[in-house]
């Protein structure tokens, strides 16, 4: 199978697959040097070559989860299963600086199919959310994403996925669920905390809390796509399955490998604040697909907004992982020293200016406690993942400012960090060896 890939509109190159694990990308001899597919693929006369079924780039436009399922369901028996098939199906309606079509087939510019108004003030309940995901789930192929999905819904058969999200031209739309209740909220507070240090995608919560609006920022107002985004899975050659499997050290080499020189010290000085607000947060759910580079061409290349930020402590199952991505072979919550001396001898910054960050944080996170207690008291199901989030976070910062890692000192955060009782214990989930969850309930 050949395909035609697309920059902005313009056919830069072909696609083909030969046998199953290898695929080929060949630029035309006309192909403009900045119309190039990715950071790590510049055009050139020579094909570039990879031993997989597709190159990292497509992989990572590739749908996932449910999208995923329903469309080997759906297309499966007409086109294939395999990914370059599956790709031949949704590559000319993928929302990005890249689309991949069929040798002269028509490029889709797709609409805007969900009212964002309408799901902020409506009903984002699960079992709603539920209904509007299946309402677009075959609409990957004109505009609509779902990238995950999770419900304990009895009447819903559409898997145990963790989390829900729908993709669309200007905004990513996402879903809490029963496993990870009010992660929507959780992400949208834990946002505003990045906000107050970083560029950050802006966001916007529902009146229930249940959905969370993402503002896309590769993209105009009119959803036009203007600057190409690639995350770190990518651009190190990973599947989106191995987005745990890296380190901040292979991180930096990336870029000190794409980002020009000029620009490489901001770059350290973001990827600083943003490892050390993981560590506050307690988000170890930040890996490869979570940080990225947003670039309109080869000379302008930068550290994209944060997109997705968490406290994932908070919840059953997750509250003892550890961080997403390794340093100095190791992946702690208690890192000492080692922290301090990575981020001198990898980012280069100084220790000085290390620890204006850790008070820099401080004091965002300080700021937003009182934004947590309102969320609270505006839903009373939330106060037990509140209290969890505020406790973690002063776990953080305190771990930060102890004399083993910065010598900082103590820092009261205020007054919404106290005065509240403590959490019910988290109940830890047991699956039950031999046991299928298709089979009915015992009497």
């Amino acid at each position: 199978m050949k395909l035609s890939i697309y920059v902005q509109g313009r056919d830069v190159a072909v696609l083909e697959q030969e046998g199953d694990f290898k695929s080929i990308v060949t630029y035309h001899s006309n192909t403009a040097q900045d119309d190039f597919i990715s950071l790590t693929m510049p055009v050139r006369t020579e094909s570039w070559v990879w031993d997989d079924t597709l190159p990292p780039v497509l992989q990572m436009n590739l749908p996932e989860g449910y999208l995923l399922q329903v469309l080997q369901e759906q297309f499966g028996a007409v086109v294939g299963s395999s990914p370059i098939a599956l790709l031949s199906v949704v590559g000319r309606n993928m929302v990005g600086r890249v689309q991949v079509a069929a040798p002269g087939a028509r490029l889709d510019v797709p609409a805007e199919p969900v009212e964002v108004a309408e799901i902020l003030q409506g009903d984002n309940s699960e079992e709603a959310f539920s209904t509007l995901v299946r309402q677009h789930a075959t609409s990957g192929v004109s505009g609509i994403v779902p990238k995950f999905l999770d419900s304990q819904l009895e009447h819903v058969t559409l898997g145990q996925h963790q989390k829900a999200a729908l993709l669309t031209r200007r905004h990513i739309i996402k879903g809490a669920s029963h496993r990870l209740p009010f992660v929507t909220l959780n992400e949208h507070l834990c946002m505003q905390v990045a906000a107050k240090l970083l560029p950050t995608a802006k966001t916007e919560i529902s009146n229930d809390g249940q959905a969370l609006i993402v503002h896309r920022f590769d993209v105009d107002s009119q959803g036009g796509l203007y600057w190409g985004m690639e995350d770190f899975c990518a651009l190190l050659g990973l599947r989106p399955a191995a987005k745990y499997e890296t380190t901040w050290e292979r991180i930096a080499k990336a870029v000190r490998d794409l980002v020009p020189g000029d620009k490489q010290l901001d770059t350290f000085r973001k990827l600083t604040l943003t490892l050390l607000l993981t560590y506050a947060l307690r988000n170890a759910d930040c890996h490869a697909k979570n940080i990225a580079l947003l670039y309109t061409s080869r000379a302008d290349v930068h550290l994209a907004p944060i997109y997705d930020m968490l406290t994932t402590n908070v919840y059953t199952n997750y509250e003892n992982n550890p961080p997403g991505i390794s340093f100095m072979g190791k992946k702690t919550w208690n890192p000492g020293k080692n922290l301090e001396r990575f981020i001198v001898t990898v980012f280069g910054i100084k220790r000085s200016e290390q620890a204006e960050i850790v008070n820099a944080i401080t004091q965002a996170v300080s700021e937003t406690g009182p934004v947590v207690r309102a969320a609270m008291k505006e839903h009373p199901d939330f106060t037990d993942t509140g209290k969890r989030m505020l406790l973690m976070w002063q776990e953080g910062i305190a771990s930060l400012r102890d004399k083993r890692t910065y010598s900082l000192g103590t820092a009261s955060l205020g007054e919404p960090f106290t005065g509240f009782s403590d959490p019910p214990k988290l109940k830890e989930e047991k699956a039950v060896a031999g046991r299928s969850e298709l089979l009915g309930k015992r009497k």
